[in-house]
């Protein structure tokens, strides 16, 4: 039986030569050929990167072989790549879209691959739909195209590229890179071997702030933590790092670098929930620019808060880039962001980038000239409390239809003492409370997971309200 294909919120992975073996990358790569074609956006090629990951150069290799003999030009990355420099790449070259080899923040074993409009951002639904439609139909008939890499160079189909330059000189037209050369900050940075490497050092080279790193070599074992999540324990050293080097602040970017990790001065991480508000803030209080913001339903409702402060739109999407990306470019938003710890921003790519959103955030401790633990409680006074958590629960196969019948059944007055207000079934199961609390069980597509969410206004509330999501699923 041919492996069945399924793109999830951004992209389809799997374990290397399990599921994810040239045979079946070759298929996708054919699916991402005609799609171009059915578009009429061949001829405008297509922008291949990938990551630090085992075989990703081979894997994107066969990527382009696959378009090369499908008529579709490739530019392809000279070298493990953030997926948002590839994906800046499309619209530079003002390509028909992107592939990125990347399984992002999964554990070492994992590959994944990664498709991008030609707005430069995660392929929508409506693409995402194409795919499976001719992925399906590829692994019936057994009839991807292929042409050796070298004779595609020779054709001149295949052009090796260094997506860098340009992807820098963007930086410093959405940030004031002298400001931050010249503000004497100890940075570190925890690339956690990924594509992150460097990056910082050559942004902000030649004046008072120094740069130093750690995981900020090549591995694609990732020794010493157990996937590159820019979330803890993964970032254990980094908090210590910080405060053995007196720091000011610690960044962290995952395998691809498109999610990023903040720890203060004190080497305490600052959660998800956390970093969107305090970009959201900054974007309004900072840089003065007013617009919509868009965040998945599993973000923070101090982005609401800030929102009504501001007078703004927020608006909440379903899980995934695919659904924030394409909110963003209809509402032409400010920005957009994601629990994971992902944000994109206006004027850049409808997609997360690490990368700028790091910038960002060492500007707001620039432009606010004080210690990050002081503009964090700061952003408190402002936007209202935040305490986040969020319990990841396998259950068996066999028991996933009773579970959901029961989560939708779920219908109780109160949780942890507050009133329930109401109820949303977009995606999984969300109980919104009285005081802007949230409850939020949501189902994996794709395995026996189920994730237990919640966002409260007291420390003290968060592992009560953790404990009616247990209760409300009986896992």
């Amino acid at each position: 039986m041919p492996t069945r294909i399924e793109f999830g919120t951004d992209g389809w992975r799997a374990i290397i030569a399990e599921e994810f073996t040239f045979d079946n990358v070759r298929v996708c790569a054919q699916a991402v050929a005609d799609w171009l074609r059915q578009e009429g956006k061949a001829s405008a090629g297509l922008v291949v990167g990938y990551d630090t990951r085992f075989a990703s150069d081979r894997f994107a290799a066969a990527v382009a072989e696959v378009a090369a003999a499908n008529d579709v030009p490739v530019y392809l990355c000279n070298r493990p790549e953030p997926t948002p420099v590839a994906s800046y790449s499309v619209l530079e070259r003002k390509a028909g879209g992107g592939v990125v080899i990347t399984s992002s923040h999964n554990p070492a074993p994992y590959n994944g691959f990664k498709v991008k409009g030609s707005y430069a951002g995660s392929a929508s639904p409506e693409i995402v739909a194409v795919l499976h439609e001719r992925i399906e139909a590829h692994q019936a008939r057994g009839d991807v195209a292929r042409m050796p890499l070298d004779e595609a160079r020779k054709r001149g189909l295949v052009e090796t590229i260094d997506a860098r330059p340009p992807y820098l000189a963007q930086m410093g037209r959405l940030v004031d890179l002298e400001r931050l050369r010249a503000s004497g900050l100890k940075i570190v940075h925890d690339p956690l071997y990924g594509t992150g490497i460097g990056y910082y050092q050559a942004l902000l080279a030649g004046g008072t702030a120094t740069v130093t790193s750690i995981h900020d070599v090549i591995n694609p074992n990732f020794p010493g933590i157990h996937a590159p999540e820019p979330i803890p324990p993964n970032v254990d050293a980094l908090l210590a790092a910080v405060r053995e080097r007196g720091a000011d602040v610690g960044l962290a970017t995952d395998g691809d670098s498109d999610r990023v990790g903040l720890v203060d001065e004190q080497g305490t991480f600052i959660n998800q929930l956390e970093v969107y508000a305090l970009l959201l803030w900054y974007l309004l209080e900072v840089r003065g620019l007013r617009g919509p913001a868009v965040r998945s339903l599993t973000s923070t409702s101090m982005a609401d808060r800030l929102g009504q402060r501001y007078g703004i739109e927020v608006v909440e999407t379903m899980v995934g880039f695919k659904y924030v990306g394409q909110e963003m470019i209809e509402r032409n938003a400010i920005l957009g962001g994601e629990e994971s710890g992902g944000y994109g921003f206006q004027g850049h790519i409808p997609e997360r980038d690490a990368i700028l959103a790091g910038l960002y955030l060492l500007d707001l401790r620039v432009q606010k000239n004080k210690p990050l633990s002081a503009i964090v409680r700061e952003l408190h006074e402002i936007a209202g409390a935040s305490y986040y958590d969020r319990h990841d629960v396998r259950f068996p196969a066999d028991q996933r239809d009773t579970i959901v019948e029961r989560v939708r059944d779920a219908h109780p007055a109160e949780i942890a003492g507050l009133r329930v207000a109401r109820i949303d079934d977009k995606e999984g199961r969300k109980f919104y409370l009285e005081d802007g609390s949230w409850l939020l069980v949501r189902f994996s597509g794709t395995e026996p997971l189920l994730r237990i969410y919640t966002e409260t206004t007291s420390p003290e509330r968060v592992e009560r309200i953790l404990a009616a999501g247990h209760q409300i699923t009986g896992v």
